[in-house]
């Protein structure tokens, strides 16, 4: 005859539950941070930018292909920010399709710079840098253009000038660029990188007269947003090099590096090279000794925000196409909330639909399945808050809905553990013992029933994109409060409840009065000369 499992220690257990929850507690509501989950764009709104693309090469058809390529490249950019949840889609086909992009919290001016770039990098030498002025123009009116809230003049393009020689005729043609106008600045226009070219900076406060390539963005193989190691300076962007990118990097390094120093008023040609991303100069360091071993750094006054923002775009590679903005406009969240009030009162009326069912069908024991309710609930929120605050989860209504339906799986598992212990309690066990051989018996039905749900979230969250993707998310991090809650929160204060006196004289607030077990007679108390019951714990097929 089998004994009943061995007592356990469930003040511990609530202990450890105790310290986990004020843990969670801390990292959600920790200082500096939002103490509210992310919202969707269905929820808070966002920005919606619709992009015509056009092939790189000049006369060639747009594929199927470059699309969906460039619709995955957008996609991976977005949320390498820490924006999920962003809705990209592609209307028609070819010349004549379009992509929208649409994420929430971002800026219009910062979804059209990281979806628009096409991340074509390139470093070379510097053969001279002029005053950013055109050569015998009047600037004075051209200083004061600005690109202003007229989100039309918004613009993916810029002018850059290429020849295969330092020609006078090219000489002449970089002199005249304006590198005060903004769309001289704006980026995205691919050069070639087998000739000379004449770009500007980044900012426009100076124009650059640049040898052909010696590496290209290609030979990246890794790039991160870092703070200096010496603690100097503002973020840099570190790149990594395949091996052909490392020798080339380690010769034009000792070659540009045996040069004098522009800076200190050493004559053409200098030590100095420029980096040169979607056709203008981001920075231009000079080498002052050899690099080897494949490694360096981007330096141009980079935020945090700028340096994340590069490093995704080069990790991420090039787009296939390039993009024009078409439309800019914001997503207003209006229906969106009103779906999330129905929702919320949704959730909340089957909350208290199972709350009543659990106190009138279980009483003292329905009050520890809505305990764990509240908690898992209280639970799921700080893991919302904390997840978006260090991986950029956003809720959305699907995810919400993925919540909501976790709720029954978490009632089923109250269920289950009390219907066993009272089928203990009718094979003559106590209740102190019938609390243990019943968990025995209940927790392998609920741990088959949540891994069936937890991988039903998994594949759909593999197999699946955008909010479907979030309700999965929500459905099995959901289910996985649910197994905590059951093994650290329910059965020990289940074991507190079975062990206090109240509940052994088994009176009806108790839900194991007599009347519960028809005309089976039971004895809840346990007794110093209690025989071991006739029937084994059986292991549940």
């Amino acid at each position: 005859m089998a004994q009943p499992p061995a007592p356990s220690r469930p003040m511990r257990t609530l202990l450890v539950m105790l310290i986990f929850t004020i843990g969670m507690a801390v990292w959600a509501a920790w200082p500096g941070t939002p103490n509210t989950p992310r919202l969707g764009l269905d929820l808070q709104g966002g920005t919606q930018v619709i992009l015509t693309p056009s092939s790189v090469e000049e006369g060639q058809q747009i594929t199927d292909e470059q699309l969906t390529q460039t619709v995955e490249i957008i996609r991976q950019r977005v949320n390498g920010i820490g924006v999920a949840e962003a809705e990209i889609s592609i209307q028609g086909a070819g010349d004549s399709a379009a992509i929208i992009v649409a994420a929430p919290g971002v800026s219009q001016e910062r979804l059209v710079e990281l979806v628009g770039r096409t991340a074509l990098l390139d470093f070379r030498p510097v053969y001279s840098i002029a005053s950013p002025v055109p050569v015998g123009d009047d600037t004075s009116a051209s200083a004061d253009i600005s690109v202003g809230d007229d989100t039309s003049a918004i613009t993916l393009g810029n002018e850059i000038i290429q020849a295969p020689e330092n020609t006078p005729e090219f000489a002449a043609e970089v002199a005249a660029l304006n590198c005060l106008l903004p769309e001289n600045i704006a980026g995205g226009t691919p050069d070639n990188p087998t000739e000379w070219l004449g770009t500007c900076a980044d900012d426009g406060s100076s124009k650059y007269t640049l040898q052909p390539a010696f590496i290209r963005g290609t030979n990246v193989t890794e790039a991160s947003a870092v703070l200096p190691q010496q603690g100097v300076g503002g973020w840099v962007v570190s790149l990594s090099f395949d091996s052909e990118g490392a020798d080339a990097l380690s010769r034009a390094s000792q070659e540009l590096s045996a040069l004098p120093d522009c800076s200190l008023g050493g004559p053409n040609p200098c030590n100095a090279f420029a980096i040169v991303l979607d056709g203008v100069v981001v920075s231009s360091p000079r080498f002052n000794e050899p690099i080897l071993g494949g490694q360096a750094q981007i330096e141009g006054n980079f935020n945090a925000e700028g340096a994340q923002d590069l490093a995704n775009v080069l990790n991420y590679g090039a787009l296939p196409v390039t993009l024009e903005v078409a439309e800019i406009t914001s997503v207003s969240p209006t229906l969106g909330s009103d779906q999330l009030r129905g929702g919320i009162i949704a959730g909340l009326i089957g909350l208290v639909i199972i709350t009543i069912y659990l106190l009138g069908y279980y009483r003292a024991l329905g009050i520890v399945a809505v305990l764990s309710l509240f908690l898992a609930g209280g639970i799921t929120y700080a893991a919302f808050v904390a997840l978006g605050n260090t991986i950029g989860f956003t809720l959305t209504l699907a995810g919400i809905a993925g919540a909501i339906v976790a709720i029954g799986i978490t009632a089923d598992s109250f269920i289950v553990y009390f219907e066993r212990i009272r089928d203990e309690i009718r094979s003559g066990r106590s209740l102190r013992q019938a609390a243990e051989s019943g968990w025995v018996r209940a927790r392998r039905t609920i741990i088959a029933a949540d891994f069936v749900t937890l991988l039903a979230a998994i594949v759909l969250y593999v197999v699946s994109v955008g909010n479907v993707r979030g309700f999965a998310f929500a459905l099995g991090l959901t289910t996985l409060v649910d197994v905590l809650i059951a093994f650290m929160f329910t059965r020990p204060l289940v074991t507190v409840f079975a062990r206090s006196s109240w509940m052994q004289r088994g009176g009806w607030l108790t839900g194991l009065d007599p009347s519960r077990f028809g005309d089976k007679e039971v004895d809840l108390a346990p007794t110093k000369a209690r025989t071991p019951v006739a029937a084994a714990v059986r292991e549940d097929s």
